[in-house]
């Protein structure tokens, strides 16, 4: 017998519904904000979703915070509680490491120590088994949104309810074990994080020309850049791949999490140009500036907000100009828009390229490939290692907190 099944083994398990076990409220915003957001040190931390980090548990510290009569407005909490994003990507839990206050797109979650500890609470909320719970309580209704009805009837496993101490023992076991895999991805990432700086740093420098090193063109005259058609597609359940802006992800297009059109609506959207393998992808708005290659000829058309940039120099090399400083600063100083800034196709075309020799531009490649492996490869490298981490993990808490012969209805 494993330790895991020692540890749970015999185990007594008491379902309870969340919102008898615990406080749960939507957050609340003075209106309107803007009037009392404040400098003040003595200001309350002022809790948004571009306050929370990805691969962290806690919430540390806020950009902003409001005055004292604003925070009366909204809901204050206090660290140790739990808040959660009900709508958008709803469901992901984190834990406050402050004192703080907010806004109607949070739940929070609070007054639950006497049964539960607080990290064993994150990791349950964490969980597939909770994960699902939300998406069919939202699909089998007619809200859009994680509210505080659909979060009170979530039934919480209580271990040994008539033992207190024991039940908190064992949830404190539980918690040591999966904190010992996110601590190790903790330092993985942290690792990666600065080999990431090493890696643009580097690049910046390789980077560098001297003005008599090299010529300057603009993109217009280096590639062929065409621009997407811009209307609304009709999507498919199945048929052919349309890239999207949300399929730009690191450094590349993904091509399995395209959206789909069928032969009619693939055929309109190819009349300017169909993408190919080593072409790039560029977003227009949003992300704007954000560029993938295209890794593979597959039959991919381009779908809104995109141009698609068909390099007649080293593509890899025209990348690595793009996602530099010297095409990053450019688009930063030629966006527009009020709060959706949109990239222009003349201001794209206009992006400086310099241009050494085809053997430099193949030198400069070679040396920034092995950086990018180390860094964003998912079949080399740190990122493989993160992510094998981040499976190992999920597999142990799903394994930790499936309790004996008990399931959760939806």
């Amino acid at each position: 017998m494993s330790k895991l099944e020692k540890l749970l083994e015999g185990i007594e398990v008491e379902w309870k519904d969340f919102g008898d076990i615990a406080k749960i409220q939507r957050g609340a915003s003075p209106r309107p904000i803007a009037k009392f957001i404040t400098d003040d040190k003595n200001g309350v931390p002022w809790i948004k979703i571009g306050d929370t980090e990805p691969n962290s548990k806690y919430v540390k510290k806020t950009k902003q915070k409001i005055t004292t009569e604003g925070a009366k407005k909204s809901r204050l909490l206090k660290r140790g509680d739990l808040i959660m994003s009900n709508s958008m990507s709803f469901g992901r839990p984190y834990i406050l490491d402050i004192n703080g206050a907010i806004h109607d797109g949070w739940a929070s979650i609070s007054d639950f120590e006497n049964l539960l500890n607080t990290d064993f609470l994150y990791h349950y909320l964490a969980s597939d088994i909770v994960q699902y719970y939300w998406l069919n309580k939202i699909n089998s209704s007619s809200v859009s949104n994680l509210n505080a009805d659909i979060i009170k009837s979530l039934k919480i496993p209580i271990p040994c309810p008539d033992n207190p101490d024991k039940s908190l023992k064992i949830q404190k076991e539980i918690v040591r074990i999966l904190d010992t895999f996110t601590e190790l991805t903790t330092e993985l990432t942290t690792e990666l994080t600065a080999r990431k700086k090493q890696y643009e740093y580097y690049r910046e420098q390789l980077l560098t020309f001297e003005e008599s090193e090299v010529e300057w063109k603009t993109l217009g005259e280096v590639a062929n850049v065409y621009d997407s058609l811009h209307k609304t597609p009709k999507y498919a359940d199945n048929g052919l791949s349309m890239i999207r802006v949300t399929d730009i992800k690191g450094g590349y297009v993904d091509l399995n999490k395209t959206l789909r059109v069928n032969e009619e609506i693939f055929s309109v959207f190819t009349k300017k140009y169909l993408p190919k393998k080593d072409d790039l992808v560029m977003s227009r708005v949003g992300s704007y500036g954000n560029v993938g290659i295209i890794p593979v000829d597959d039959a991919a058309c381009m779908g809104q907000n995109t141009v698609i940039i068909n390099p007649q120099i080293n593509f890899k090399f025209l990348f690595y100009i793009l996602v530099s400083s010297i095409g990053q600063n450019f688009i930063e100083k030629n966006v527009s828009g009020g709060n959706q800034k949109t990239l222009s196709l003349k201001s794209i075309k206009t992006i400086p390229i310099p241009i050494p020799s085809l053997e430099e531009q193949q030198r400069i490649v070679n040396i920034l490939d092995k950086f990018d492996v180390l860094t964003t490869s998912i079949s080399e490298g740190l990122p493989k290692e993160i992510e094998l981490r981040q499976k190992q993990y999920e597999y142990y808490r799903n394994k930790l907190l499936t309790f004996p012969k008990v399931t959760v209805e939806v």
